[in-house]
Formats: structure tokens, sequence, C-alpha cells
């Protein structure tokens, strides 16, 4: 092997922790490796938050189309081809991936293809396409995480699928059993039925995206219910047989379900097996995570772990954040991360974003809070692109005002969430949203009668009842 390069920083894993602290750190004037194993932009551009999207931005206007009478546009003959629909989605990740590899070049950055193992502190050994024996002050493990594969029913990735190879799909089946009812099975689950596949979701919790609290389960269950989505809760996959050309899938209670097709859903594994991490006098945590202070710092002095790996919030946009506090503490500033504001959205139909609290947390906290509701139905916006399904509505503090959560189901919620983000990030109350003027008619006035709700002073929707 080639002689020792020595670096200032190095990260392991190019997704977006990893390729974000590589590119901070080298904006503050370290020489900075970025090894990866795989494709620069891991799991969320190559197969992850990009390609499902670009797929679900198929879904979301071929509903459109199904709808265009109602707007006095006849669409006749409609039709649709999920081959192009797959081509279409390699190519907007081929690009991205592109683009991606200029900008970590344009700022001086050595990447490294290979796979990398601690052989000290300091010292990582790359095996691959660009051996190499490296040599950094400062490491930033960013590796990430994978499906995880269920032993009793083990991906074959024909019929049976985890969530990346069910992005390989260029024709669709009839039907299909979607096991796990979180985000990702969700998200799923809303592409296939759009385009008329049978899909029926099995989760074992007692409700699908249970995480996001009872009032967005509910709205999404009934969405789905309206487009046609089985939702079988309480029920547990024992095991799937192969069955001619398709599956017959035993859950508990001795029901069997036939389906052409089964996506396993259940859950990522972090990827800290083969780092050597012994080497590097690190120890992994529960379910292989590495555990890190507010400073992305782990046990040993100048190593950091960000992203999936730190099993903290396992989502692209707060292993970016991660991987700017990381490698601002590796190159002598003083940065924390704060995680009491992270936007979640689940790209589904309709969308749903949150951010804080739900209504659930404030409770079982012992706050006392006031909640705002504000359905879309009663938006001239919404009434006008006949978008009114969903709601907005913002939790606060009684007392002070601060917005502790906001949450949002329906058009364009992905978008809308940003604005809740920022207030609740920086302790904002009602009367801040109240005194800024929204622009009309648009959707983020939603937000305005929502606080207008919660403050109990509402303009656009009827008063309550005031109990004598």
């Amino acid at each position: 092997m080639a002689e020792k390069q020595k670096f200032d920083v190095a990260v392991i894993g190019a997704g977006p922790g990893g390729y974000v602290a590589a590119i901070k750190a080298a904006q503050m004037g370290k020489k900075v490796a970025l090894i990866e194993k795989k494709d620069l932009g891991g799991t969320c551009l190559n197969v992850g938050c990009i390609p499902s999207k670009a797929l679900l931005s198929n879904a979301s206007l071929f509903k459109k189309f199904k709808e265009a009478e109602a707007y006095g546009i006849k669409a006749e003959k409609l039709s649709f081809d999920f081959s192009k629909m797959k081509a279409r989605k390699d190519q907007v990740v081929s690009k991205i991936r592109t683009s991606l590899g200029g900008l970590i070049k344009s700022n001086g950055i050595t990447i490294f293809k290979g796979e990398a193992k601690f052989e000290s502190p300091k010292d990582l050994k790359v095996l691959g396409e660009n051996s190499a024996w490296i040599h950094a002050e400062k490491i930033i493990i960013a590796t990430g995480s994978e499906p995880i594969d269920i032993p009793a029913f083990p991906c074959d990735h024909e019929r049976i699928l985890n969530s990346t190879s069910a992005l390989e799909l260029s024709e669709l089946p009839q039907s299909i059993a979607i096991i796990g009812g979180g985000y990702i099975g969700c998200e799923f689950a809303s592409l296939y039925a759009e385009f008329g596949v049978k899909v029926i979701i099995i989760e074992a919790l007692p409700s699908i995206v249970q995480t996001q609290g009872k009032e967005i389960s509910a709205a999404l269950t009934a969405a789905f219910h309206k487009s046609g989505i089985e939702i079988k809760t309480h029920t547990a996959v024992e095991s799937i047989e192969k069955k001619g050309n398709g599956l017959v899938i035993h859950v508990s209670g001795g029901e069997k379900i036939a389906v052409e097709k089964a996506i396993v859903a259940v859950g990522r594994r972090l990827n800290s097996k083969g780092l050597g991490l012994e080497k590097a006098g690190l120890s992994e945590g529960p379910k292989g995570k590495i555990e890190v202070n507010e400073k992305m710092e782990t046990a040993v002095p100048g190593i950091y772990a960000i992203g999936d790996i730190t099993a903290i919030a396992m989502l692209a946009h707060v292993a970016s954040h991660q991987g700017i506090v990381a490698a601002a503490n590796a190159c002598g500033q003083e940065a924390y991360i704060h995680y009491h504001a992270i936007p979640a959205v689940i790209f589904t139909h309709p969308e749903i974003a949150s951010v804080g609290l739900t209504a659930e947390q404030a409770k079982e906290k012992g706050l006392n809070f006031s909640v705002g509701t504000f359905p879309f139905q009663a938006l001239g916006k919404s009434i006008a692109t006949m978008e009114t399904e969903g709601f907005a509505q913002v939790i606060a503090d009684k007392k002070t005002g601060e917005i502790l959560g906001a949450h949002v189901v329906g058009h364009e919620a992905s978008a809308l969430i940003s604005e809740m983000a920022l207030a609740i990030n920086n302790e904002l109350t009602l009367d801040c949203v109240i005194d800024t003027i929204h622009a009309h008619p648009t959707v983020p006035e939603a937000w305005l009668e929502a606080a207008l709700l919660a403050n109990e002073t509402p303009i656009h929707f009827p008063p309550k009842i005031k109990k004598m």
C-alpha cells in the first residue's frame, strides 16, 4: 500500500452528513479527505429521499390530471408508463450526484472510493478503488444506516423487497403489502395506490405513523382509506410464503394475505460493523450506535460521529446540521446542536409535516398549553385551488404564548413547516406570528389563523362558546 497521506480532517461516509461536514471543514481552511465505499450522496440521494420524491412527484401530477375535469380541463385517455418514470428517477439521481461530485472537488476535498477502517484513533486504512493509508488529526464518522432484513422473511429483492430494491421496479405489481406503517412504508403506499395498485399496510403498532401523534395518524388513516389503501394495525407478520408468482403472508391470528409483492419497511440498522472501532478506542452502543455529546464528540478526543450512526434523529437534514457542528468543533470553533426544533416530513398524499411537541407529548410533560387547529376547508387559497384536505395546528404555552409545536396535514405541508421550525427554534410566541403580516391569498395564512385560534381570538373561524 502507498505511503501514508496526511490530512487535517477525514470524513468516513459521503452522505448528507458526511459531505456537508467535509465542505464545512474545507471552507475553514483544512485539508480534508472524504471516504465513501458506494456512491456520493449516500442513502438520501441514491436510494432514499431524492429517488422516492422523484417518483412521488409523478404520482402527484397523475392525481392532478385525474382531477382535471373539476377545473374545467379535459384530459382524455389518461395513461402512464412506469418504466419511464423509473428512468426519469434514475436521471434525477445521476444529475444531482454528478453536481455533488463537482461541488466537493471545487472545495479542494480529496475523495477516496473505498471502505475505511480504523487502525488507531488517527489512522485509517482504505480498501477499494482508491486504497490508501490516511492519517488525520480529526476524524468524523458518518457511515449512516441500511434497511433492516428480517431473518424470518429475508428480502430476495424480486418479490420481497426493501426500500432500496423497491425503487428499482420498472413495472408495477397488481397488489403489494407494505410491512411497516412508518413514514417510509406510508410513502410507498401512497405512491403505489395512486397508480391503481392494491395496497395493504401491515403494522404491529396500534396505528400508522404513530410517532406523529393521534390526530395526524387519524387524518392519514382516513385519507388512505379514501384512496382504497387497506390498513391492518395490531398485526404482526409471522412468515412469508412464496407461492406461484406471488406471496402468501401469514400474520398473527392465523390470517393469510395473498399479494404479488411485499416491501419490508420496519426500520434501519446502523452501519458501525467493520469500522474497527475498537482500534480507535470506541465501543458500540445499543444496536451499533455511537454515543456523542452536543458537540458531536465521541468518547475519544478528535473523533466525531454524525447522522444515523448516532441514532438521535435519522433524518438527512439532521445529519447535515450535525455535520456542520462536528466540522466546526473539529476545526477549533465551539458549536453545539439543539434538537428541539427538528422538522419532519412525510411525503404521502396528503403530505404531513411536524416540528416540536405533539399535544400528547405536551400533556405528558404536564404543560399548560393551548391548541389552535385551522382546517384548510376554511382557507381562501385552499378553496380556490381545490386543496382543502387537512389542517394546520399550533401548540403553545398558555401562560407565555411560546410556540411549542406545530403540525400540518395537507398540500405542500413540506414547505409550510419551515415557518414554524424557525419560530420554535427562536422561541417565538403566538403574538410573533399574529403580528406578522401574511400575504393573501396564500396557504401560510393558515399559521396566522391557527395562532389566532390558540390565542382564543379567531378572525376567520367561529369563536368557542364560553361556558357560563
